[in-house]
């Protein structure tokens, strides 16, 4: 377990980009078990479990700062500056005392508080531990927004040298490249990690979805199918389960959910559903082929089949006969790709918007045709990438939890 300090000018509550950054990363290493605090000059003790250290003299907008930094602007160095840089260090020292990593995010690339940067570089040169991760999410001397602002000499030039002895992180290739020009330092010795996307909380979704998300993405289930309909023999969920064994015969680690109950009433269709349970067995889908009624919280309420949508990659409907239609309609206001049987009440609500194949279909066509259809959509591309890519708990695991642990390179 390590203890981690976040740095930076403000802290959630405080609305703003690289803030939003700062909360879920708190949240990822507390849920990783490290302990956590942020140091900040504005902000509250908001994120759960994380400790908070106000710092006020490291607002970018305390008047006191703003004085100097205004004539660190204009190019002099003002008369309070070596005691405002001498009152940071000691303040930023107490801050972070006890902990292993100061991770400082832009605070040493941006320099709205240069007073706080030279404070942070002394503290660096002393060599004493905390370990230093320097975050830069901007870099003022290659922006054109900020250069007018920078001049010769210290401290200015603190924000475009190598600093010894720190790990750097960027938040994209490009400013790794940018980076590594600005200080001379090798593109090899700057790390990438980019910024994330909490997909739990942008969706909301309820613990159930959670946990059922959670299983689909530890088995690398893409893509999702989605049948959101009772278990009968007419929505012929039979090829359902061939499909989806087609597409991963294909090399494609597809998987489905079905939402719907059996009719209590019928005995009918509970020997329809075990032998769609035999099939999934002999099929190998008993992992990836979900039938909700059939698992211990049982069919799910309303609001669950609403966020599923949100999981999905294609509203899969083969029906024999339907009466309507309404998944079709849902799939549309969640901009849910449809592929449906050629039912005439079902064209009747999608027309040619959506995709249609034979109920007695081959399997392995409709799996080609189903994959043809999301592969040629550039949104439904972009959407897996960003789930696979751009998930912050996978971009925690792979790229944040090793540099914690990671001496300066």
């Amino acid at each position: 377990m390590t203890s981690v300090a976040l740095v930076h000018y403000a802290a959630p509550p405080v609305v703003g980009g690289v803030e939003s950054i700062i909360g879920s990363h708190a949240r990822l290493m507390t849920a990783a078990g490290h302990r956590v605090r942020i140091v900040a000059g504005r902000g509250a003790p908001t994120v759960p479990d994380v400790g908070f250290r106000l710092v006020e003299l490291m607002d970018s907008r305390h008047p006191r700062v703003e004085g100097v930094q205004g004539q660190l602007n204009a190019g002099s160095i003002p008369a309070d500056f070596e005691s405002l840089v001498n009152a940071l260090e000691a303040q930023v020292r107490e801050a972070v005392d006890g902990v292993d990593v100061v991770i400082a995010h832009n605070v040493c690339s941006l320099g709205l508080n240069l007073a706080l940067t030279d404070a942070l570089r002394r503290i660096v040169d002393a060599g004493a531990p905390p370990r230093f991760i320097l975050w830069h999410h901007d870099l003022a001397a290659t922006s054109p927004d900020y250069r007018r602002s920078l001049h010769e000499g210290r401290p200015w030039s603190l924000l475009s040298e190598a600093w010894p002895g720190v790990v750097n992180v960027v938040v994209s290739a490009g400013r790794q490249r940018e980076l590594a020009a600005l200080t001379g330092l090798g593109v090899e010795a700057i790390n990438v990690v980019p910024n994330g996307i909490d997909l739990d909380r942008t969706w909301r979704l309820d613990p159930r979805t959670v946990a059922l998300r959670a299983d689909l993405d530890r088995l690398g289930v893409s893509p999702l199918l989605l049948v959101p309909a009772r278990i009968t023999p007419r929505k012929n969920m039979e090829l359902a389960l061939r499909v989806v064994a087609a597409m991963r015969e294909a090399g494609r680690p597809a998987g489905m959910i079905v939402t719907g109950p059996v009719d209590p009433h019928r005995s009918s269709e509970h020997d329809y559903l075990d032998r769609l349970l035999e099939l999934r067995s002999t099929l190998g889908l008993d992992q990836v082929a979900r039938f909700l009624a059939t698992e211990p919280d049982g069919a799910p309420t309303d609001p669950i089949v609403d966020q599923l949508y949100r999981l999905a990659d294609v509203l899969f409907l083969p029906s024999r006969d339907e009466g309507f239609g309404l998944p079709l309609l849902e799939a549309a206001a969640n901009r849910v790709p449809i592929v449906s049987s050629d039912l005439a009440v079902l064209r009747e609500i999608a027309g040619d918007d959506a995709t249609y194949i034979d109920p007695d279909a081959d399997p392995a066509a409709t799996a080609r045709t189903i994959l043809d259809r999301l592969e040629a959509d550039p949104a439904w591309r972009l959407h897996r990438r960003v789930q696979g890519d751009y998930a912050w708990t996978r971009i925690y695991a792979s790229s944040i939890e090793p540099l914690l642990g990671r001496a300066p390179g």
